[in-house]
C-alpha cells in the first residue's frame, strides 16, 4: 500500500504543471547609511514631482486631474522633457554629461506613484507600464537622434549618459486609502 501511494505521489508530481510567479523587474536602491544625515538640500520641490494616484475604483488621478490610462504616457513624457521650461514642470539646470557636453536637464524630476489597497493588479501594472514606456521612449528618442542606435543597443557608457540626461526615477509609495469608502 505504501508503494502504491508513493507511485501515485510521483505520478501527480510529474504530471502536474506548476505556475510560475510573475512580477516586476526592479533594481532596488542601495541601503542608505543610517549614520549619514539627510541634507536639507535633498528636499524636492513640488513642481519636480509628478504625482500619480490610482484609487480603489481604478481611476487615475494625475496632478489632481482624473485622466485615462491612455493619456498617462504623453503627460509623463511632457513632465520628463519639459521642452518649454514651464513653471509647473521640473526645474532645469545646466549639467555637463559625457557625449552631450553641457546641456539643460531636469534638476530633480521624480514620478511618484501611489495606489489604493483596492486597486486591481491589472490596472496597477498598466499604470507602471505607461510610466516606464514614457521614460523609455524619451531615452530611446534621444539615443536615436544622437547616435542612430536604439537605447537598448547602446554600450554601457552611452546608456549611462542617456540615463543621466533623462533621469526620472519612479517612486512607489505604500498603498493606502486614496478615495472612496
Amino acid at each position: 500500500l505504501a508503494d502504491i501511494a508513493f507511485l501515485l505521489l510521483i505520478f501527480f508530481l510529474v504530471t502536474t504543471t506548476m505556475e510560475t510567479d510573475t512580477g516586476l523587474m526592479r533594481k532596488l536602491p542601495p541601503l542608505q547609511d543610517p549614520t549619514q544625515q539627510q541634507d536639507d538640500d535633498q528636499q524636492i520641490h513640488e513642481r519636480n514631482i509628478l504625482v500619480v494616484k490610482v484609487n480603489k475604483d481604478n481611476m487615475l488621478l494625475v496632478e489632481g486631474e482624473i485622466i485615462q490610462i491612455s493619456e498617462l504616457r504623453d503627460i509623463t513624457k511632457e513632465f520628463i522633457l519639459n521642452p518649454n521650461n514651464a513653471e509647473d514642470l521640473p526645474e532645469k539646470e545646466e549639467k555637463n554629461i559625457p557625449f552631450f557636453g553641457t546641456v539643460s536637464v531636469a534638476k530633480q524630476a521624480v514620478i511618484s506613484l501611489q495606489n489604493d489597497f483596492g486597486t486591481t493588479y491589472g490596472v496597477y501594472i498598466a499604470v507602471q507600464n505607461e510610466l516606464l514606456a514614457a521614460r523609455d521612449e524619451v531615452r530611446n528618442n534621444l539615443a536615436m537622434q544622437t547616435w542612430g542606435i536604439p537605447y537598448d543597443d547602446l554600450d554601457e557608457a552611452r546608456m549611462a549618459a542617456v540615463d543621466e540626461y533623462y533621469n526620472a526615477p519612479i517612486s512607489e509609495a505604500e498603498p493606502k486609502k486614496i478615495g472612496g469608502e
